[in-house]
């Protein structure tokens, strides 16, 4: 009964063998019914897997940092401006490029021994009259390296950026011939604009001469 049988051999079967036939043949399409649902929930199983997994390929990976591209792009932009500023000696625009409170820092060469060779300058007032004095007491140019310029964010409002750089400058007994410095600035975001929080303009010492 459970092989392949000619469907005309029932016709000469007692009734008893026809009710067996029927229950069998029930069993039957009852387990090609299951074995047929098994199969498409199989199926749906292995194509959710695959459209998941390509999402999960195709999906762009989440950033980690707190400000994107863009962000980091106008910035580099605002640094670029300054450096033009700095350059034309335009104290005015300069003055706008900074935050606006007696919090913000300037760290650069001092004319006063008392200072210190390198101080910091606090607040807008001490920043405007260093740029200045800087400014007007011969020749400066400042001539950053691009190339490794850095820009990253600290928080959603606050960036850093780390160049290197070229300045000839003769303020407060400078030689007036390009010499290595380092500015690292904080930028503050203020309204729509990224304003500059802090500068710290370091000299970058002379390498040491091997030792015979």
């Amino acid at each position: 009964m459970r092989g392949l049988v000619n469907p005309g051999s029932l016709w000469g079967a007692n009734i008893a063998e026809k009710r067996a036939w029927i229950v069998f043949l029930r069993k039957r399409w009852f387990n090609l019914q299951r074995d047929a649902e098994m199969r498409n929930m199989l199926l749906f199983a292995v194509t959710a897997l695959v459209l998941s997994t390509r999402a999960v390929v195709a999906a762009p990976a989440v950033s980690n940092e707190p400000l994107n591209f863009v962000t980091l792009k106008t910035i580099k932009s605002q640094f670029g401006k300054l450096m033009e500023l700095a350059n034309k000696h335009d104290f005015k625009a300069l003055h706008g490029m900074f935050w606006q409170s007696p919090s913000t820092l300037l760290v650069a060469k001092s004319a006063i021994p008392s200072e210190g060779n390198w101080a910091g300058f606090w607040g807008n007032e001490a920043i405007d009259q260093k740029l200045h004095d800087i400014g007007t007491s011969g020749p400066v140019v400042l001539e950053p390296d691009y190339s490794k310029l850095k820009v990253v964010g600290l928080t959603s409002d606050v960036a850093e950026s780390y160049v290197p750089m070229n300045i000839t400058v003769s303020y407060a007994g400078q030689s007036g011939a390009p010499k290595p410095f380092l500015m690292i600035i904080n930028w503050l975001s203020v309204g729509k604009d990224w304003k500059i929080a802090s500068e710290i303009i370091l000299p970058v010492p002379p390498a040491r001469a091997a030792e015979r």
